[in-house]
């Protein structure tokens, strides 16, 4: 799929294919993962055994992703281009590719998934949690981090000519680390600079989203384009989520397809799709609607549908018939897998 003409100065969504007009885009999921390596830095490159998926093995593969070295490594252009043409088999239109500096961007295999499954993908700017970072990277100055961000946006990304079309996921941890304030910063700097809208990895507690908001309101950024994902392990009390979308920013519920209850990360009360459409309901009622979207964030190869998971489609295949099952109007999802996304990716106009 070839990005279609249009200017610079006009409306426009930046895919890893070029500037496409803002209706092109299509139902899109909004925080995923199709090349990336979430593998703990002091485990890459150490030759250990990547276990085989089977029908023996997935379900504890899926259920204990942390266990199994080889899990958090998606690398292969090839597997994810099909995964991505089965998403676009289900109805879909854009994928929005969050992995930054620290967990292996690969901007050009992105462009080549998108051009091979026919989609559309946009890459996000700038650099993940600290833990996964290098020195020098750890080192850098606000003003360094905004260079850099700036430069993905307008000029390309990690050593490419493909551009990225927003900023993040920001990594941040809890409590926020000195880098990650500063990466915050810059952030928002970048945003000011270009209208792109940025979407955050906020640190697991519940506090964490709004001291994001604060240092990033500090520095000037537009609230209403700033995503805060991970509702589904940051924020478990319905009413922190809505008084957070009241706030202004955007609150993503990205963890659809995951219907266990072990989080690897920790002790986390994971909901399940149905109680996530109840969230989803709660913030409709509120006239909250357009402050929220979705997405499966996958990052493991358990959760690929090639390989025995959910894969992409998983959201448009199962979880809008749920939706209309529990009274979600067309408009209704929509607005929350067409017209929101498409208003967050617009940049310019």
């Amino acid at each position: 799929m070839e990005a279609a003409e249009t200017g610079t100065g006009h409306a426009r969504i930046e895919t890893v294919l070029g500037p496409i007009a803002p209706a092109a885009l299509g139902a899109t999921l909004m925080h995923e993962h199709l090349l990336c390596d979430l593998t703990p830095p002091a485990r890459r490159g150490q030759g250990l055994p990547e276990p085989e998926i089977t029908l023996e093995t997935i379900f504890d593969m899926g259920y204990r992703p942390g266990r199994y070295h080889g899990n958090h490594r998606l690398q292969d252009v090839a597997l994810a281009t099909r995964e991505a043409a089965a998403f676009k088999a289900d109805g879909g239109g854009a994928i929005v590719e969050l992995t930054t500096g620290g967990i292996v961007p690969d901007p050009e295999g992105l462009a080549a998934i998108a051009r091979g499954a026919g989609i559309h993908v946009v890459l996000g700017a700038g650099f993940y949690t600290e833990n996964f970072l290098d020195a020098e990277t750890l080192a850098l100055s606000t003003e360094a981090l905004t260079e850099i961000t700036l430069g993905q946006l307008t000029e390309g990304a990690w050593g490419t000519k493909v551009r990225c079309g927003l900023i993040g996921e920001i990594g941040c941890s809890w409590p926020l680390t000195p880098f990650e304030r500063r990466s915050l910063q810059s952030g928002a700097r970048a945003q000011i600079a270009t209208g792109a809208a940025i979407t955050i990895h906020p640190g697991r507690d519940r506090a964490a989203p709004d001291e994001i908001l604060d240092v990033l309101e500090a520095e000037g950024a537009d609230l209403s384009r700033v995503v805060i994902g991970h509702m589904d392990r940051t924020l478990l009390d319905d009413a922190d989520v809505v008084a957070l979308a009241r706030r202004g920013s955007i609150v993503e519920y990205d963890f659809f397809g995951i219907e266990h209850s072990n989080y690897w990360l920790g002790v986390v009360d994971i909901p399940n799709d149905w109680m996530r459409i109840r969230a989803l309901r709660k913030l409709f009622d509120a006239g909250l609607g357009d402050r929220v979207v979705i997405s499966h964030d996958i990052c493991t190869r358990t959760r690929l549908q090639s390989l025995g998971g959910h894969g992409y489609g998983h959201i448009l295949r199962n979880v809008v018939p749920l939706m209309r099952d529990r009274g979600f109007s067309q408009s209704e999802i929509d607005l929350l897998l067409l017209e929101t996304p498409r208003r967050i990716l617009t940049i310019g106009g």
